[in-house]
């Protein structure tokens, strides 16, 4: 735990549980994308899965490197660690589960891999949840993007939350804890991971080692806002060449013109990464991939903004600081309706976007 960035307070708090041996059943890692929060709860499994897990000189719970739990959670292959994301209802014997598109974490998915009972191709399923350890000691659920079980994977979840098998361990991950019942939330502890500081996200960058130069590294640095993972994701995407693509017709939009050719453009960007997202996973969605890539469209443009209006304040234009403000509210709005929007008209849906902006 002592190599994640930027996280003490979070690390801390599951350092304490662990030592007062105060460990609750059911946890909540909320917070921004990509920063930490999946690596913290691997490396909160790791402690509570090996009994050889003890102080280091520091004072701080570490489970050994080199030991045979440790061993099996790196090659991943322990048998009480339990990983559930919506991939793997590509590994399902469940057919329709097996060939749909990965939008959601289903119910079906929940009932085969934690919380047994009958899926819908009529199969009785045991209740992992409630299997003796294989090892003999504990048993850990992750799941990942916890924000994507549907309302009846949230609602079956709940009595396996009330009625907690002994020395088992629940994770949620999300990146928006607001999409979690209000039932589930009262059955968690809630730990909260925030966005890097400068120099937890320089840190990274150096420990990451990736094939850019100097000026792709600061953009990098400005764009992630904190998180690595959306710094990952836009080095390998090439978001930096989106930023170089559109600045020019931005700079032409503050001078009061409106380039015609910008929301092909940014329709364009949008499509290709789409594209390329679904050809690198197996049976990716198209329509979640579009809205993926238009939500990080959005962020571009509203980090280009945001820029902006730091240098009108420090330059005290005052107009040109309440025309950003006003641009940087409409794409907050249009934030809002995205969902409805880009469920029906994914691409066309930029345009729309930049319509609002050129009309604020």
């Amino acid at each position: 735990m002592h190599e994640i960035l930027g996280q003490d307070h979070a690390i801390e708090l599951l350092q304490n549980a662990m030592q007062a041996e105060r460990l609750h059943h059911a946890w909540i890692f909320s917070g921004p994308r990509g920063v930490g929060k999946y690596t913290a709860a691997i490396a909160f499994a790791r402690m509570l899965l090996d009994p050889e897990t003890a102080p280091t000189l520091s004072g701080a719970l570490e489970a050994p490197p080199d030991s045979q739990v440790q061993q099996l959670i790196t090659a991943g292959s322990h048998p009480d660690l339990h990983v559930i994301r919506k991939e793997l209802a590509l590994y399902s014997d469940n057919s329709a589960l097996r060939n749909r598109k990965l939008m959601n974490i289903p119910v079906d998915l929940l009932r085969e891999k934690m919380i047994g009972g009958r899926t819908t191709d009529d199969r009785q399923h045991e209740a992992a949840a409630y299997r003796t350890a294989v090892m003999g000691h504990r048993k850990v659920f992750i799941i990942d993007e916890a924000e994507l079980l549907d309302a009846t994977a949230q609602n079956s979840l709940l009595k396996t939350l009330e009625e907690p098998p002994a020395e088992t361990f629940i994770m949620l991950i999300t990146a928006r804890s607001e999409r979690l019942l209000p039932t589930i939330h009262s059955r968690c502890q809630h730990i909260r991971f925030r966005a890097l500081d400068d120099a937890s996200m320089s840190s990274w960058l150096d420990r990451a080692a990736l094939d850019i130069d100097d000026e792709t590294r600061q953009w990098l640095m400005t764009f992630a806002d904190g998180s690595p993972g959306v710094a990952m994701l836009a080095a390998e995407y090439g978001f930096f060449g989106w930023y170089m693509a559109i600045q020019p017709m931005r700079r032409a939009m503050r001078q009061g013109r409106f380039p015609a050719e910008l929301g092909e453009t940014m329709s364009k960007l949008v499509d290709e990464y789409a594209q390329a997202w679904v050809k690198a996973h197996q049976n990716a969605s198209k329509d979640a991939a579009n809205k993926d890539g238009a939500r990080h469209m959005l962020t571009l443009l509203a980090s280009v903004m945001r820029n902006e209006l730091r240098t009108a304040v420090d330059d005290d234009d005052l107009d040109a600081r309440d025309a950003l403000l006003t641009q940087i509210e409409r794409i907050a709005q249009v934030f809002s309706v995205r969902t409805f929007i880009v469920k029906q008209y994914p691409v066309p849906f930029i345009p729309f976007m930049l319509y609002s902006v050129k009309h604020s």
